[in-house]
């Protein structure tokens, strides 16, 4: 279990509870910027974070969940468009 902070909240995490709240979420269209593979899916880094934390976007920024990631061993991509 790994403790993340994201919007100044502590959350508990493991990899594999990462990977069953993403499944079956369809990924938003047009990555651009930073994604993450999980579970062989590309998804918005964002979206990922507003999922797993159940928290509005607006409360957090893509750094704070690209290094949650990151730390739970997710492969990270940026994508420059």
């Amino acid at each position: 279990m790994m403790r993340v902070t994201i919007a100044r909240r502590h959350f508990y995490f493991h990899a594999n509870e990462v990977e069953q709240a993403m499944n079956g979420v369809t990924p938003e269209p047009a990555v651009t910027g930073m994604s993450v593979d999980i579970g062989g899916v590309r998804y918005p880094i964002m979206q990922v974070g507003a999922v797993i934390t159940r928290q509005d976007r607006r409360d957090f920024n893509a750094g704070e969940v690209q290094r949650a990631m990151q730390a739970l061993g997710f492969p990270i991509h940026t994508t420059s468009g």
